[in-house]
C-alpha cells in the first residue's frame, strides 16, 4: 500500500478574458505560462532534473526549453540546437530556471504590449529571420506551452504525487 500522501492543488479555471481576440489569446497564454511555472516551482532536487521517461524529458528541462521558445519567438533569439534547450546546466537551480523563464515572459509581454495588429509581424529586435504574424506566434506559444504543461503535469505527479494546475 502506498502511504505517500498525494499533494493536490486546486485546479485553476481557464481565464475569463475580455471580448477581443488579443485579450483572449494573451489571457490563455498567460494562464498556461503560470501553470507550467507552478508545476516546476517547489519540485524537489534531484527529481526535478531526472528523466522519468525514456526520451530523457525532465521537469526542469521543459521549463528551460520554453524559456528559449519565448525568447526565440518574441525577442528574435537564434537557437541552433533545440534539443540542447531541454538540458539545464547541473549548476542551475529550480529558482534560476524559474527566474529566467519569468524574465523571458516579461520581456515577451513587453513586446506584445506594443502590438495592436494581430496580422502584423512580430517585431523581433535581434533577428534577421522573417517573423510570423503576432496571431500565429500567440497561437503557437499557446500550443507549445500547453503541450509541455501537460508533460509537466505527468512528470510532477511521478515525482511527488502533486496534481492540479
Amino acid at each position: 500500500m502506498n502511504t505517500t500522501r498525494r499533494q493536490r492543488r486546486r485546479d485553476t479555471a481557464p481565464p475569463r478574458t475580455g471580448s477581443s481576440e488579443t485579450e483572449t489569446l494573451r489571457g490563455f497564454l498567460d494562464y498556461l505560462r503560470a501553470a507550467i511555472a507552478a508545476k516546476v516551482d517547489g519540485a524537489p532536487e534531484p527529481q526535478v532534473r531526472t528523466a522519468a521517461v525514456p526520451s530523457g524529458t525532465n521537469l526542469l528541462g521543459l521549463l528551460q526549453h520554453l524559456t528559449f521558445v519565448e525568447r526565440s519567438m518574441f525577442l528574435g533569439d537564434n537557437v541552433t540546437d533545440w534539443q540542447a534547450t531541454f538540458q539545464p546546466a547541473p549548476a542551475d537551480s529550480v529558482a534560476d530556471v524559474l527566474a529566467r523563464y519569468r524574465d523571458a515572459v516579461e520581456c515577451a509581454n513587453e513586446v506584445l504590449d506594443g502590438c495592436t495588429d494581430l496580422g502584423a509581424p512580430v517585431p523581433r529586435p535581434r533577428s534577421a529571420r522573417p517573423a510570423p504574424s503576432i496571431r500565429w506566434a500567440l497561437i503557437h506559444m499557446i500550443e507549445e506551452t500547453g503541450r509541455h504543461a501537460g508533460h509537466a503535469d505527468i512528470l510532477r505527479e511521478l515525482i511527488d504525487g502533486s496534481t492540479g494546475r
